[in-house]
C-alpha cells in the first residue's frame, strides 16, 4: 500500500476484527472465560501489536469497545471502562516498545495488566458489591490483573517472539509508522 493513512487504516481495522472474532470465538468455546472476574482474553495478546505499529492503538480500542457493546454480558459502563483501559494499556505499549529485558519488553507486556486491575477492578466492585470497600477493590483488581498478566506474559510473550524469531512483523507491518 504507497498511502500510509490508509495503512493505518487497515492495519487498524484488522486488528479490532481480530480481536471481537477471537473474543467471541473464546467465548463461544470456553463460555465466560471473556468475563469473569479472572478474565482470560486471549485476544488481549494481540495488544503486543502495539510494540510494532501504532495502528494496534486505536485497533484493539476499537475492537474492545465492539465487543463489549456487542456482548449481552458486558456490563454498559464497561463500553466506556474497559476500552479507556485498552486505550491506555495499548498507548503506553507503544511507548515502552523499546524498553526490554533480555530483548524481551516485559513492562510494556504489563500495561494491560496494569490499567485494566485498577480501572476494571473498580467497576467490578460498583457492579458486584453494595458498598465500595478496599479489601473488596483490591480481590477484583488482583483477579483482573491475574488474568491479564497471564495472557500477555504467556500467550503475548510467546507471540512477540515468534514475530520477532521470524521477521513476521517486518513483513505483516511494512512501511509501518514505528
Amino acid at each position: 500500500m504507497k498511502n500510509r493513512k490508509t495503512q493505518f487504516i487497515v492495519y487498524a481495522a484488522v486488528l479490532a476484527a481480530l480481536y471481537v472474532v477471537l473474543t467471541y470465538a473464546q467465548n463461544i468455546l470456553l463460555p465466560g472465560t471473556t468475563s469473569m472476574a479472572i478474565q482470560f482474553r486471549i485476544s488481549e495478546a494481540l495488544c503486543i501489536f502495539a510494540f510494532f505499529t501504532p495502528a494496534a492503538i486505536p485497533g484493539l480500542t476499537i475492537g474492545c469497545l465492539l465487543f463489549n457493546v456487542s456482548n449481552a454480558s458486558a456490563l454498559p459502563i464497561d463500553w466506556l471502562v474497559g476500552t479507556v483501559a485498552t486505550l491506555l494499556a495499548t498507548v503506553c505499549m507503544y511507548l515502552l516498545r523499546n524498553v526490554k529485558i533480555k530483548k524481551i519488553p516485559v513492562l510494556g507486556l504489563l500495561m494491560p495488566a496494569v490499567f485494566n486491575a485498577p480501572i476494571v477492578g473498580a467497576e467490578l466492585v460498583f457492579y458486584l458489591s453494595d458498598a465500595f470497600t478496599v479489601s473488596v477493590f483490591a480481590l477484583n483488581a488482583l483477579y483482573v490483573f491475574i488474568g491479564e498478566a497471564a495472557v500477555l506474559l504467556v500467550v503475548g510473550t510467546a507471540l512477540y517472539a515468534v514475530m520477532i524469531k521470524n521477521n513476521l512483523y517486518k513483513r505483516i507491518f511494512v512501511n509501518s509508522n514505528n
